[in-house]
C-alpha cells in the first residue's frame, strides 16, 4: 500500500483530475485506497475552495472544463486516447482526393492526420501542433493560416485568420470541441476559437464533428453550433442513448 503526505496526495489528485477531465469518487477511492473517505471528501472540498478542481456530485471536474481557457494540448492528447485514435480512424472515410478541407485544431483532429492517406487534397490548417505529420505527406497540398498563436490548443485565431477564412470555402471541414450539452451545444473555452469555428460553419459544404464520448455534458464558456448544424458527429461506443437520439432527432450521422 502506498502512503502519501498530504500535499502529495492533493497534487496527485489534481494531476488525475486534469488527465482524466472528470474522476468519480469511487475511482478515487480505488486510487487512494490508503486515506479514509472523509479525507479525501477534505481533500476535494480543499481543492475546490483553491479552484484547483471543480467538485461535482459524484465525483471531481477539471477547471480546464468550465473556465474560459482550454486546457494544455499537452495534457488534453493524452485523455482518452484510445478513444480518439478510434475516432480518426472511423473519420479517415470522409476524407477523399480532389477536395479542399478545413482540419481544426485539437488532440483528436492530430490524431486523425497521423493516419491520414497521403492523396490529392487541399489542406487549410489551422493547428500547429500535426504540421510535422502534414509534411510528410507529399501529395497534400497545405495552406496555413495567419493570426494569433495561441499557446494553449497550439493553433491560430484572431482577426487575420478570419480575413483569410472570409476568401475561402471548403468541401468539408472537420472540427473538434471542448464540451457538448444540450444547451449550449458545441463550446470550448477560447472566445477566438470558438470564432474561428463559427466562421468555419458558414463557409463549408459539410461538416464533420470528432468527438470522444466524456465530453458529452461537460460545460465550456464559449459556444460554436448547435447540433442541427453539424452534418456527421464520430464519436466512439460509450456515447450515450440520450445524444444518440439527439442525432436520430435531428438527421444528424452519427459514427
Amino acid at each position: 500500500m502506498t502512503v502519501y503526505k498530504m500535499e502529495e496526495r492533493r497534487r496527485r489528485i489534481v494531476e488525475l483530475v486534469n488527465t482524466m477531465g472528470n474522476v468519480s469518487f469511487a475511482q478515487l477511492k480505488e486510487r487512494f485506497s490508503d486515506v479514509s473517505e472523509m479525507t479525501l471528501r477534505t481533500d476535494l472540498k480543499y481543492l475546490d475552495e483553491t479552484h484547483q478542481i471543480l467538485r461535482v456530485y459524484g465525483g471531481a471536474k477539471s477547471v480546464y472544463s468550465v473556465i474560459g481557457s482550454d486546457d494544455l494540448l499537452s495534457r488534453r492528447r493524452m485523455r482518452n486516447l484510445p478513444q480518439k485514435q478510434a475516432i480518426a480512424k472511423k473519420a479517415v472515410v470522409f476524407l477523399a482526393e480532389n477536395r479542399s478541407v478545413f482540419l481544426d485544431s485539437g488532440s483528436t483532429v492530430t490524431e486523425l492526420v497521423r493516419c491520414m492517406p497521403d492523396m490529392q487534397m487541399l489542406i487549410f490548417a489551422s493547428g500547429l501542433d500535426y504540421l510535422p505529420e502534414l509534411a510528410q505527406l507529399s501529395k497534400l497540398e497545405v495552406h496555413l493560416f495567419g493570426g494569433k498563436m495561441n499557446r494553449n490548443s497550439m493553433c491560430v485565431g484572431g482577426p487575420q485568420t478570419l480575413k483569410e477564412l472570409s476568401q475561402l470555402h471548403f468541401d468539408l471541414a472537420i472540427l473538434s470541441t471542448t464540451s457538448y450539452n444540450e444547451n449550449a451545444g458545441f463550446a470550448c473555452g477560447d472566445a477566438d476559437a470558438a470564432e474561428l469555428k463559427r466562421a468555419v460553419l458558414q463557409c463549408t459544404d459539410r461538416v464533420i464533428m470528432l468527438m470522444d464520448s466524456q465530453k458529452i455534458g461537460l460545460s465550456s464558456t464559449f459556444s460554436f453550433a448547435a447540433l442541427d448544424q453539424i452534418d456527421v458527429v464520430v464519436t466512439d461506443e460509450q456515447v450515450p442513448k440520450e445524444f444518440r437520439k439527439a442525432c436520430a432527432d435531428t438527421q444528424i450521422e452519427l459514427y
